[in-house]
């Protein structure tokens, strides 16, 4: 089956599967229906495909969508279930960002039959790809990691009280991986000297949940970063003027120094086992 345009795989050879699920700014068509483009996009993973550019170099397969979050979330139970119950959490078409803002203009947001088209169109083939490669790799390996890729802002009272750790580890409280990749991780994380935490806020999404099968050999890890570990985050929730902030490899350079060791951890983890 050919590979839709906005889906992009590059396959590695070694046992580790990155996955970029947020990173997509194509709104497919909704700009005519939304309070705002740039606002359609404001709670996009900013600038994670380019802290994560290395990890083609280090033989991992990387799977990436170029369609918006906002046209339909890869990361979301595609039963519509909150996977945060009792929590504030956006969903699978999201009517709203974040902070709490409407996305579309009133009467245009997206209806059950649109929902399920979009699902159709976009989500399946995502996690088809991703159980693809799973599989390609698994025929090599006898284990693999998959690491799901995320980034958002340090303060959003809707979501969370107070400022987030830097770096936010989620294995769906150990379930989605092997304790023992677990623990190299946060040893990592730990000698960082940033902040951090295992399975708080956010301890994985359907990806992670979905595809994390350690018995099987699939260990899944989700890691949400902070954007101020990686570049100048704004107070509030900034205007189209100065959000996002551009791209400074060097500011961006110690947390990437920090996400290759992660990376390079976990393939070799895996390609020991």
């Amino acid at each position: 089956m050919l590979t839709p345009a906005w889906l992009t795989v590059t396959r590695g050879v070694s046992p580790l599967i990155v996955s970029l699920p947020h990173t997509g700014t194509d709104l497919a068509g909704l700009e005519p229906r939304v309070v705002s483009p740039w606002l359609a996009r404001r709670d996009c993973d900013w600038w994670i495909d380019s802290l994560y550019d290395f990890a083609a170099d280090l033989g991992a397969t990387v799977i990436h969508t170029a369609i918006s979050r906002t046209v339909i979330d890869v990361n979301r139970d595609p039963s519509g279930a909150s996977l945060y119950p009792g929590q504030n959490t956006t969903t699978l078409c999201p009517t709203a960002t974040f902070d709490g803002d409407a996305i579309y203009t009133h009467g245009e947001e997206p209806g059950t039959d649109e929902i399920t088209e979009r699902r159709r169109t976009w989500f399946d083939p995502y996690h088809a790809a991703l159980e693809t490669e799973i599989a390609r790799l698994r025929a090599i390996h006898p284990e693999v990691v998959l690491y799901d890729c995320h980034s958002i802002r340090s303060r959003l009272p809707l979501l969370f009280d107070g400022e987030l750790p830097v770096f936010n580890l989620g294995t769906n409280d150990g379930r989605a991986a092997d304790p023992a990749l677990q623990n190299l991780v946060t040893d990592i994380l730990a000698a960082t000297g940033e902040s951090w935490v295992v399975n708080g806020r956010f301890k994985g999404g359907w990806i992670t949940r979905h595809h994390g099968r350690p018995e099987q050999g699939v260990h899944a890890l989700q890691m949400e970063l902070s954007n101020r570990g990686y570049m100048r985050e704004p107070e509030g929730k900034g205007d189209p003027s100065f959000w996002p902030t551009p791209y400074d490899p060097d500011y961006a350079g110690p947390m990437r120094q920090t996400l290759e060791r992660i990376l390079l951890t976990a393939r070799d983890w895996a390609k020991q086992r």
